[in-house]
């Protein structure tokens, strides 16, 4: 029975539903978790694709640069962020054609978030879920992990009382909070103050760099190795393969139709940030870079360098969520959890999805040679080839083409033109990124291994000073340490 001076009703959080009392007015409380926690707008989608897209390979792009040279740089920049634009352009299509299908059969997706893998399902069947699936949680796996590394590796540079593994420890810990976030719905604030952030660090690095001045005797030989260019490419076709949680953000949107060219928006902004940064300090710095995946660590320490360190420190905290969730729904799927109403409850189920992920950035602390790594063995199926071989599946026949929800533009050529843009998709990342990219990653990862080993506690740390050790089985006793030695020669 309903009351006249009360109403109740159904309100939407995340993914889950709650009830919620509304009166004359909602009060004060109410209305600011609302403006700070529940975005669905085009605005907070804009937000979370380039926050999630620039994330800490900001810190690893003059790296890549170094092994490119700066025209292929750049060029590979502008070139990826393309191929990248379009290919979420086919996911978010797939995503509105799937979707539409399903609500024609009466189906409520309130409490169901949908994913890529289920889109797989419902247009092309349980191989391509499968196969989709896969590939899409191992990436997503080692892109949380990639994170825990970029957080030990950054705030090493501000304290060095304690390893890069220890703090990985320490970071994995402070990220598993992450299990208490629903949904990339109540990413709102955290993605707008992730882009403020990386805008920050990316502008920093680049005034930084160029009041810097290049250093004594700089060079920029790159491109001198195959190995190199390749891993270096590979590093970038990471950079513009954040698209892999398209679908869950598009998802948390009101109106998901809307998204289309959100990604290609977003990719133009963060090209603001990238271009100008991984320029200028390989610019500044040249061939130094070859040996520091991070450019943090040939900047001098500032108050300026530890504001953009702790940023990116945040920044990676929200980023490593942005790749987990998505882990976290399929597992809640697995185990039955994921139309609970109880977020402890989910929040709790969820805490198996770290351990992995934690054990995994232990095993391998490489910052830089791991992107390139994942980039060619997983970014470049999961979010190129897969969604063009998907589109051109799903729309193979005259009646899903006559049919289709949304139809290719017709300055691209219509339908005739995505095919041959699809299909160049997947012989250029086939060849290219897996290819040579797979070929050159992995023999550098390699190389790490052979280097550094697994569990290294420190990994392109600088040299510490070696301690004097006193000999025992000597009768002299080593120097006073307050008394300067008078005799150079003198040994202990």
């Amino acid at each position: 029975m309903e009351s006249s001076d009360k109403v109740v009703e159904t309100v939407i959080v995340g993914n889950y539903v709650e009830m919620e009392a509304d009166g004359k007015s909602k009060d004060f409380k109410s209305k600011l978790s609302k403006f700070f926690w529940d975005g669905g707008s085009t605005y907070d989608a804009w937000f979370s694709c380039a926050s999630n897209q620039v994330a800490q390979v900001l810190l690893t792009l003059p790296y890549s640069f170094s092994q490119l040279g700066m025209l292929s740089g750049i060029l590979f920049q502008l070139f990826y962020g393309l191929l990248g634009s379009w290919t979420a352009y086919l996911i978010s299509t797939l995503y509105v054609e799937y979707r539409t299908r399903k609500e024609r059969e009466k189906v409520d997706f309130r409490n169901h978030v949908i994913q890529w893998f289920e889109v797989l399902d419902g247009l092309l069947g349980k191989h391509w879920r499968n196969v989709g699936l896969a590939f899409n949680c191992t990436f997503l796996l080692f892109g949380s992990v990639i994170q825990l590394i970029a957080c030990a590796s950054n705030i090493y540079y501000i304290n060095d009382n304690l390893d890069k593994r220890t703090w990985t420890y320490i970071f994995g810990a402070c990220c598993a909070t992450t299990v208490f976030i629903p949904s990339f719905h109540n990413y709102r604030i955290w993605s707008f103050l992730g882009l403020v952030m990386t805008t920050y660090t990316a502008w920093y690095l680049t005034i930084a760099s160029i009041l810097h001045g290049q250093v004594e005797g700089v060079k920029h030989s790159g491109p001198t190795k195959l190995v190199l260019y390749f891993t270096g490419a590979t590093n970038i076709l990471y950079t513009f393969g954040g698209h892999a949680v398209t679908v869950e953000i598009m998802h948390a949107m009101w109106k998901p139709q809307k998204f289309k060219a959100i990604y290609l928006l977003a990719t133009l902004y963060v090209l603001t940030l990238t271009l100008p940064s991984a320029s200028a300090v390989y610019w500044a710095f040249g061939d130094l870079l070859l040996n520091h995946s991070n450019a943090f660590s040939l900047l001098p320490k500032s108050p300026f360098r530890d504001m953009a360190v702790i940023l990116m420190l945040i920044h990676q905290f929200i980023t490593f969520g942005f790749a987990c969730t998505p882990l976290y729904f399929v597992w809640e799927k697995a185990i039955g959890m994921h139309e609970c109403k109880s977020l402890c409850k989910r929040a709790a189920a969820r805490l198996p999805v770290v351990i992995p992920i934690w054990f995994l950035a232990i095993i391998f602390p490489f910052f830089g040679p791991i992107n390139s790594t994942v980039g060619s063995l997983l970014v470049s199926f999961t979010v190129y080839i897969i969604p063009a071989l998907a589109h051109i599946f799903t729309y193979r026949s005259a009646a899903a083409r006559e049919n289709a929800v949304e139809r290719p533009p017709r300055f691209l050529g219509g339908w005739i033109g995505s095919y041959t843009i699809n299909v160049f998709v997947v012989v250029w990342v086939f060849v290219v990124g897996f290819g040579f990219g797979g070929w050159a990653s992995i023999t550098n990862f390699v190389r790490q291994i052979d280097t550094f080993g697994l569990f290294t506690k420190c990994y392109q740390c600088p040299p510490q000073a070696a301690p004097m050790v006193f000999n025992a089985t000597t009768s002299a006793a080593p120097p006073p340490l307050h008394r300067p030695l008078l005799n150079h020669t003198h040994r202990p």
